[in-house]
């Protein structure tokens, strides 16, 4: 296998002509030419191009990887390694007319995520980062916030579109978190809030009800530039996305115990 390094560089530049062809089919995007896959679950043929041209050009730069992809356009099994793919993370943005939205695509070795590369298609910023070579926007070495007290923080979430079993606990913890921080931003990409805690934008992300391709990317870049990842109970292997909290280091254990007081009850 090419070294990891390589790799992210290929896919960064995968992902930024695929960015390319998001951008000319969002002008004049006709939101009848969505569908739903479930409740407020929307797709478009933009997500759909967009996969098929990712999952045509990874299998090129690594043959032996697999793939988990949201829309399903790929039934290669994962071995070793594992391509995780959302096409186009924010898709209501998108067909709204909205921004944020972005290409996720993360790289499991053994189930570990070891390289990934976030692609904010409209500011054309790119996120990316291997095992053990730090965290980059756009060649730039990244780092998680150093704030260490919610009272100077910035908090990023995303409400639930389709599970609402937790939605009056998630609520709760919404109220108590506007008391304490700077305040609660919901961009609508999970991938970005997550890579936006790694350059410091943000100080904590969490969400529940997300899957793994919403989280595969961001969950090294977060890592590797010097944050923690892991489920509302402290397990950081967890990658279903079901429920996920990244934080800086120095937020992230009161972050943990805030977060399961609430939604662990």
């Amino acid at each position: 296998m090419k070294d990891l390094k390589s790799i992210v560089s290929e896919v960064a530049e995968l992902a930024r002509e695929t960015g390319k062809f998001i951008r000319r089919e969002s002008a004049g995007f006709d939101i009848s030419r969505t569908e739903k896959k479930g409740l407020h679950d929307l797709v478009s043929y933009v997500d759909r191009k967009s996969e098929e041209m990712l999952v045509e050009k990874l299998s090129l730069i690594l043959p032996e990887a697999g793939f988990i992809t949201e829309e399903g356009t790929s039934s290669k099994k994962c071995g070793r390694y594992c391509w995780v793919i959302d096409p186009l993370d924010g898709t209501t943005n998108f067909v709204h007319g909205l921004q944020p939205y972005a290409i996720s695509i993360g790289l499991l070795e053994d189930e570990e995520p070891v390289a990934g590369v976030v692609y904010e298609a409209v500011g054309s910023e790119t996120f990316t980062a291997w095992k053990n070579g730090g965290a980059w926007l756009n060649d730039r070495a990244i780092h998680v916030s150093e704030i260490k007290s919610f009272s100077d923080s910035l908090i990023a979430t995303g409400f639930p579109y389709n599970d609402f079993s937790r939605l009056n606990e998630f609520l709760e913890s919404l109220k108590h978190f506007s008391k304490t921080t700077h305040g609660i931003r919901r961009l609508g990409s999970a991938a970005i809030d997550m890579a936006y805690v790694a350059c410091g934008r943000f100080e904590t992300f969490y969400e529940y009800g997300l899957n793994p391709w919403d989280i595969a990317a961001a969950t090294i870049i977060v890592r590797e530039a010097g944050g923690k990842v892991s489920d509302f109970r402290g397990n950081e292997k967890n990658l279903s996305g079901s429920d996920v909290i990244a934080s800086n280091n120095l937020l992230y254990s009161e972050f943990l115990e805030t977060v399961a007081k609430f939604m662990n009850s």
